[in-house]
């Protein structure tokens, strides 16, 4: 028997990246757009998170799964539910009801939001068949229906959380540099770190293990390379322990 779509239940997920090039905290967006006969003018021209409408025989965190496998590809990423988005006016302006009516869905719809960590570089968003784009999370484009909001308040908890969970590695790649990780911790918290004291503090960590590799293929001096460990981590600090930058 084919599984039937719960019509008010969806999930939308916010897929935050790090791309260690331009050092930015982006989010990862897919295009909205309608255009009705007889109108050379699209009704909706914007951009919106990925999420789905939860199928009858899936839990909220499988269609989660199914929304990551779609859109990025991959499995066993790093995710986080945050928050469920209920208000009875939250899909009724203007655009969002054209919408609504063209798709088919119903416009008393209550989402579940996760968000997700990793590196930019991990995905290949140029063959993807919904042609997401990046977008920094402090330049993000016009956005429909309560989507700003949603991402807005993601951002919220993961700059909270990032302070006591080690969920910042999930945004790099498995070695890093130290700078790398200041500038992940910079783009998140939106503030500048002291060098010295950050390395100083840093290379401490117990579960930050320095690795006998240097980088490669760089124009300047290469820095040392590191990883996260979180076997250490685990067996070493409690769920409320503060990482201290």
């Amino acid at each position: 028997m084919k599984a039937e779509i719960i019509p008010n239940i969806s999930v939308d997920c916010v897929i935050f990246g790090f791309d260690n090039t331009t050092k930015s905290l982006n989010v990862l967006l897919i295009e909205r757009y309608l255009k009705l006969k007889d109108s050379e003018i699209p009704a909706v021209n914007d951009y919106v998170l990925r999420g789905f409408h939860t199928l009858d025989n899936e839990t909220i965190d499988e269609t989660a799964n199914r929304v990551l496998k779609e859109l990025t590809g991959l499995d066993h990423l790093y995710k986080k539910q945050f928050k469920v988005f209920g208000d009875p006016n939250r899909l009724m302006n203007e655009k969002d009801i054209i919408w609504a009516q063209h798709e088919h869905f119903n416009q008393r719809t209550i989402t579940i939001a996760y968000y997700i960590l990793l590196p930019t570089d991990v995905i290949q968003i140029e063959v993807n068949q919904y042609k997401p784009k990046w977008f920094p999370v402090n330049q993000l484009p016009e956005l429909g229906f309560d989507h700003r909001k949603i991402i807005n308040e993601a951002y919220a908890d993961l700059k909270e959380k990032v302070l006591y969970k080690p969920i910042v590695f999930e945004l790099l790649a498995d070695k890093f540099t130290i700078k790398d990780l200041q500038d992940a911790y910079e783009a998140i918290l939106g503030v500048e770190i002291d060098n010295r004291n950050f390395r100083r503090k840093l290379i401490t960590k117990k579960y930050i293990i320095a690795l006998d590799e240097k980088q490669v293929g760089v124009s300047k001096k290469p820095s040392q390379l590191y990883m996260f460990s979180k076997d250490v981590y685990q067996k070493i600090y409690k769920e409320s322990y503060l990482i201290s930058i």
